[in-house]
Order: structure tokens, then sequence, then C-alpha cells
């Protein structure tokens, strides 16, 4: 019959509460780091910034195409090999940006390119300049169009940070593992990693949803 250790559970509460918070730390930073990286190289890559749109693409490419446990393997074990050494948590930080930032932009690129021509050249008709036409009237429609795919993207990297176990930062997974490794308590340990990441996903996901509604009612004058 299956039963749960309710003791056992209650004693190693403490330790999955510090790598919650340690897990929403990391994907906090990484996500924030993400969108603004993805924003600039939306706007490179739409308005074909010379240069600078050849570098995004190849970023991108090399972003999507390649695992995060590659990345975080490169950046925690194979920059001190040329003298740069970065700890756990920073390599999770670039490694979460770095994938992160490719998907945001993508993101933000499909929002920018899906603003009426119409819509720009009545902004530019009563004087608007360039920036101004972007700040009043591309951004904020893109920004709508995009919610749904930046919610999504939001949710992937916060079960993407599980991957950051395999340089040693004591998210979730990590604290499982060592758990299941010292006390054999696999079913409580996974049953705690299950409703971690329910609390941390549930509200993102309900968050995203709103906005979405929020963004959809906006754009049709409700």
């Amino acid at each position: 019959m299956f039963s749960l250790d309710w003791q056992y559970i209650q004693s190693v509460l403490p330790q999955f509460y510090a790598a919650t918070l340690m897990t929403l730390k990391i994907s906090f930073i990484g996500i924030v780091l993400s969108i603004l990286l993805g924003l600039i190289c939306s706007i490179i890559s739409t308005y074909q910034v010379r240069i600078l749109n050849k570098i995004v693409k190849v970023y991108i490419e090399v972003s999507r195409n390649t695992p995060l446990l590659i990345q975080l393997f490169f950046l925690y074990y194979g920059l001190p090999k040329i003298g740069i050494k970065l700890d756990g948590f920073t390599c999770g930080v670039i490694g979460l940006t770095f994938l992160g930032g490719s998907y945001m932009a993508e993101a933000f690129r499909a929002g920018l390119q899906s603003v009426a021509q119409g819509q720009i050249d009545s902004a530019r008709s009563v004087g608007l300049n360039a920036v101004q036409v972007f700040q009043y009237v591309v951004f904020p429609q893109a920004l709508s169009l995009s919610i749904p795919a930046i919610g999504a993207n939001c949710l992937f990297l916060i079960k993407e940070s599980s991957i950051l176990s395999a340089i040693a930062v004591v998210e979730l997974l990590f604290v499982t593992k060592d758990l299941i490794g010292m006390d054999y308590k696999t079913t409580e340990a996974l049953f705690l990693l299950i409703m971690a990441y329910l609390i941390i996903l549930l509200p993102v996901s309900a968050l995203t949803s709103y906005l979405e509604y929020r963004s959809r009612k906006v754009s049709h004058g409700t």
C-alpha cells in the first residue's frame, strides 16, 4: 500500500525550502536577463541592423541547437582551462540567460512583425519619429502579442533550472538526489520535488493566463 513517511518529510522540509528559494532566485535572474537579451536581439533582427544581425542569427542557432547541459559544462569545466573560473550560480545564470535569450528573441520578433505596417505609417504621418513609433505604437502591441510565448518560455526556463544540479547548484533536483542517496527515501523525496515545482509553476502559469486574458481584452477594446 502506498504511504509516505510524514515525519521524515517534515524533517527535510527546511532543505527543500532553501532549495526552492535557490531555484526561484536563479530562475528569476535568468528570466529577467533573457527577456532583456531577447528584446535586444529581436530589435536587431527585425530592423536588420548591419553586422549585429548576423551575430544575432549565429547566437540564436547556437543557443537553440545545443543542449543546456553542454553549455553549462563549457562554462563550469571548460572556461577554467583558460583561466576563467566561475561558481555554479554564476554559470547557471549565464546558461539560462544564453538559452532563454534566443527563445525570448523569437517570441518578441514574432510580436514585432505582427504589427500592421499601416499603423506604423499612420504614426509617422502624424509626425512621430522612429523611436516614438517604436515606443508608443510598435512595442506595446508586440509585447501584448508576445505574452503567451514569453510565459511559456518562463515556465520552460524554470523547469530547465533542474539541469543546474549537474554543476553542483543546490537547487531542488540536487537536494532530491542528495537525500535519496543518503536516506533512500525515494518516494518522499520525489513527492516533495513535485510539490515544490507545482508551488512554483502553477502561479506562474496562472499569471501568464491572466496577462494574456487582459491583453486580449485591451486589444479588443473591452
